[in-house]
């Protein structure tokens, strides 16, 4: 656990994205309130919930339940005066202490997955309001017929990823209208395993005598050599779409 924590902390992100990724999203939104209520949830170190502040004039919920993930949104939030519209509340995703229709939009950056992405939409469904939004950016095939190596490696990892014509399909399952969609760049993974791959050597001496430290090394090593190998075959992709009344 120790090992993990050095990992991930202090990191700008906790899962692949990009400002521009979330900006671009979020111009997809139309006819909103003049201060919309957002909900970010499974904001981690908050990089996009501070782009949203910025992109906004909006009320921000920024929701996880890792308090330093919080303690550091905080911290930069203040830094760059956008305090007055973030409050961080350290809680679960799978149980959200709102009440019905609370929000006009709903955000999550590669979070989803860990409700699952139809659990997610469907649990969240009954705090927004009528012709509100949901945004999500969820891992994915984007291409068919993967190779052997990566097949195993992410049906292992996330057996539920599905393609993104099916991730549609269970979008309007949950009663949704779909309203666009992209696949995050390349350089939206890079801001997030750059960080990664810069403490791997350190870490790698610092826990030399320690086995299982040295495993959890190992395969987060693996995991962006798989994603340098086999890029064009999975992303994360942006969904944006409407809550169906």
């Amino acid at each position: 656990m120790n090992i993990f924590i050095e990992i991930h902390s202090d990191n700008p992100r906790e899962g692949p994205g990009h400002n521009d990724a979330t900006s671009r999203a979020y111009s997809r939104l139309k006819n909103l309130p003049a201060r919309p209520k957002i909900l970010d949830v499974g904001c981690g170190p908050g990089m996009q919930t501070l782009e949203l502040a910025r992109r906004s004039d909006g009320d921000i919920v920024a929701l996880d339940n890792h308090q330093p993930f919080l303690d550091y949104l905080n911290n930069q939030a203040a830094e760059n005066g956008l305090a007055g519209k973030i409050t961080a509340v350290n809680g679960s995703m799978s149980a959200l202490p709102f009440d019905k229709e609370s929000f006009d939009i709903i955000w999550s950056e590669g979070a989803i997955y860990i409700m699952g992405f139809e659990k997610g939409l469907r649990a969240w469904r009954p705090i927004l309001k009528a012709d509100g939004y949901i945004v999500v950016s969820e891992l994915a095939w984007i291409k068919a017929n993967p190779p052997v190596e990566i097949d195993r490696f992410l049906t292992t990892a996330y057996p539920a990823i599905k393609t993104i014509e099916e991730n549609i399909d269970v979008i309007k399952q949950c009663d949704y209208s779909l309203v666009h969609h992209f696949i995050l760049d390349e350089s939206g993974w890079w801001n997030y395993y750059q960080p990664i791959r810069n403490k791997i050597a350190r870490l790698q001496a610092k826990y030399k005598d320690d086995p299982e430290a040295l495993n959890i090394l190992k395969e987060e090593k693996i995991e962006i050599e798989m994603y340098q190998k086999y890029s064009q075959w999975y992303g994360y992709v942006f969904f944006i779409m409407q809550k169906k009344t």
